[in-house]
């Protein structure tokens, strides 16, 4: 249908990600702000019905295009069957849910028709990622997600621990010197997930689990977490080391060298 695609001429990442966009707005326009006349048109005594997005931040209930194949891939068919036979948050959810694979489905038809290469399906990909679902936003949970937790770096800073268990330090102490070790700090606004996302780890010399009123260091060469009071170092003393090695490490060193 010539409505629901659109006069469409983008051939690079950023006009096929500016279509995504405004088809994007268009259907939460429809899911959130004009729910009530979405709810109206889908009304489920007509035939099979399709929630589009339209290139320009707008929206239209109708039926699925007629030419096979057609011109871009179609959406759900028939939301508006499914309308009285659920709660009317659960039947939301579930066009947000068809929405957005819809919304992806369009977007690498266009990356496909395009040519775009693996680098720009890539960039495509991660530029659409950074935005909210549908789905997210329709049921709210994209308000209740936490801000993601910075990585931390071991400090001789050549790679990044996604699973750092280090407790949180506060908003002005996040970032940790290169050249020094992830320190204890005293923050009584550590949320108890923190521990929970930590709690997996165990001390590589005890194999007692993390805790967040507990200083812990890494080793830079095997990457193992250890207690500062299992390996006898202090925040004060790591301070002043600038590659930390753990006893095993340290002892392979040196019969090595022998």
């Amino acid at each position: 249908m010539e409505g629901a695609a659109g006069p469409y001429n983008g051939r690079s990442v950023e006009e096929v990600f500016k279509d995504f966009k405004g088809r994007r707005a268009g259907m939460i326009k429809a899911l959130t702000t004009d729910v009530e006349e979405f709810y109206q048109q889908c009304d489920p005594e007509k035939e099979n019905l399709c929630l589009y997005g339209l290139p320009s931040e707008t929206w239209e209930v109708n039926l699925p295009a007629e030419e096979v194949p057609p011109e871009l891939p179609e959406p759900a068919l028939g939301i508006n069957f499914a309308r009285d036979g659920m709660q009317e948050k659960d039947w939301l959810s579930l066009v947000a849910v068809h929405s957005d694979a819809w919304l992806l489905a369009v977007a690498f038809y266009f990356g496909a028709r395009f040519g775009f290469e693996k680098n720009d399906r890539r960039r495509l990909f991660n530029m659409i990622n950074e935005l909210p679902t549908i789905f997210e936003v329709v049921t709210g949970t994209v308000k209740k997600q936490t801000k993601e937790k910075p990585s931390v770096t071991n400090h001789n800073g050549n790679k990044s621990k996604p699973n750092a268990k280090v407790q949180r330090a506060s908003e002005s102490q996040t970032k940790v010197s290169k050249l020094q070790p992830p320190l204890k700090e005293e923050d009584d606004t550590l949320d108890e997930d923190d521990e929970e996302e930590h709690g997996d780890t165990l001390c590589g010399a005890c194999g007692e689990n993390y805790a967040s009123d507990e200083f812990w260091i890494c080793c830079d060469i095997c990457e193992i977490w250890f207690h500062g009071k299992c390996v006898k170092i202090t925040p004060a003393r790591a301070e002043h080391i600038k590659q930390y090695k753990c006893p095993s490490c340290s002892g392979s060193t040196k019969r090595a060298r022998a």
